[in-house]
């Protein structure tokens, strides 16, 4: 099953953001080792032969420079044949390691290129003078006049030697800034493992925080919650008993009260101050009965008769009942509703509740004021999960409810006012639970108090 609650989507938001965040540390750290493999790579046998590139062309060199000395003043013929076999390899091997010719030459910079290009054709020069010198040296010549021939081929040695410097020096150049690179590559896969661990680390506290806000912390709360609701149903259970046998017990002598009272009024009427008192007796005992009536009805509630109708179909009912009231007493009663909102409940037992709320909210107002019946459609958890709801609000225009008596507003036998039982909120409050509802309110000190009666949204037609 989908999860569509709130903290389901957040979740599912966290995860995915950490799916991706995990994708991109997996690349970054790839990358890492990619280029860790290059720097591997590079600093391998084949990059350090480069070191060695210009020593082994001067060794060469000054191989081919004795073959060449002694072809000339020995006049062995010998050591032509050895000068072109070594002469024949060194131009094989400097084509091989001229990265103008070969890709894979372990000299890649531009300064390298241009060295070695000049080097390739100084050699082919140096070439050309050993070809000229053995072609100009007959046998017959003396051998003073074989080493003046040989004053070219030096000027195209020492131009390879000056040269083979130049691929050494650009080398060198390029290696310190295949370490500067290095370093800089280095520095910055250090900054990339870094960055990766720190965003890992904060998307774990961030899911972390996200579980704790919206699941440890709400079942925290309610357990609290529960706790107290079940402490305070303990409470209730316990002073609903003695309170029905105690409203029992005086139920009994009142209804003989009343009795003896009819009988007593019926010998009393001719005397007017007599009268006067029997008035005030029978006052004062119906009082009682509805103590022991609401008594009653906060001890043993009935259970509902559920029935689907419109939520405005109540709202109407309970303005034809109390408007003649509140007219009275110049209060303006307003009604908001929506026809389509429908609620299953029994419609007696919501009108009590409606009816107390209402004449709490007209007790608050001192003077003219107004008194709104409204209904409107919310989604909101009851029962422990999100619900469509509809909620019957009563709103007033009053003084609001002190701070001090928020604390006991639900508790049984407190109340505000001088004649009041302290049973009304309390009454309406169960009658909203066996509903499967909530009695809910919002006040400000000086602008007014709304309470909300929260029941489940009927989705089916009326029947």
């Amino acid at each position: 099953m989908i999860m569509k609650s709130p903290f389901g989507v957040r979740l599912w938001i966290l995860f995915a953001t950490l799916f991706l965040a995990v994708g991109g540390i997996i690349y970054g750290l790839a990358f890492v080792l990619h280029r860790i493999a290059q720097l591997e790579d590079r600093l391998t046998t084949p990059k350090l032969e480069g070191f060695r590139v210009a020593s082994e062309i001067r060794y060469q060199l000054a191989s081919l420079n004795n073959s060449m000395f002694r072809y000339i003043l020995a006049g062995d013929a010998q050591q032509w044949v050895q000068f072109e076999r070594t002469s024949d390899n060194l131009d094989r091997w400097i084509d091989d390691h001229d990265p103008n010719l070969n890709p894979a030459s372990p000299l890649t910079t531009d300064l390298e290129r241009r060295a070695c290009l000049e080097l390739n054709r100084a050699y082919d020069d140096f070439l050309a003078t050993a070809r000229a010198v053995h072609s100009n040296a007959p046998p017959t010549l003396g051998a003073t006049q074989r080493l003046a021939q040989l004053d070219a081929f030096e000027v195209q040695a020492q131009r390879m030697s000056d040269l083979l410097q130049k691929v050494a020096d650009a080398h060198h150049v390029a290696e310190a800034a295949f370490l500067t690179n290095a370093h800089a590559s280095l520095a910055n896969l250090r900054r990339i493992l870094i960055a990766c661990v720190v965003l890992l680390l904060g998307l774990i506290a961030a899911i972390g925080w996200v579980i704790y806000r919206d699941a440890i912390a709400p079942l925290r709360t309610k357990l609290v919650l529960s706790q107290t609701l079940l402490e305070r149903q303990q409470k209730l259970a316990t002073l609903g008993t003695l309170a029905a046998g105690i409203a029992h017990e005086i139920r009994n002598p009142l209804t003989s009260l009343k009795a003896r009272l009819y009988t007593l009024e019926k010998h009393l009427q001719v005397v007017p101050a007599a009268r006067k008192d029997t008035n005030i007796i029978s006052a004062e005992i119906s009082r009682l009965e509805r103590i022991v009536q609401d008594v009653l009805s906060f001890a043993r509630p009935s259970d509902p008769r559920l029935e689907t109708f419109a939520a405005e179909t109540v709202m109407r009912e309970v303005r034809g009942l109390v408007s003649p009231d509140l007219e009275r007493r110049g209060l303006q009663l307003v009604v908001e509703s929506s026809p389509e909102l429908l609620i299953r409940a029994d419609s007696g037992h919501l009108k009590q509740v409606l009816v107390n709320l209402v004449r709490n909210a007209a007790e608050a107002i001192d003077g003219s004021g107004t008194v709104t019946l409204r209904t409107r459609s919310v989604r909101t958890l009851l029962g422990g999960r999100e619900t469509d709801a509809v909620v019957l609000e009563v709103s007033d225009t009053g003084k609001g409810i002190p701070h001090e008596a928020e604390k006991h507003l639900f508790d049984p036998f407190f109340s505000t006012k001088e004649t009041g039982t302290g049973l009304g909120l309390t009454i309406a409050a169960r009658i909203v639970e066996k509903h499967g509802g909530v009695l809910q309110y919002q006040t400000r000190p000086g602008h007014g108090t709304t309470f909300g009666v929260v029941l489940p949204r009927e989705i089916n037609h009326i029947t």
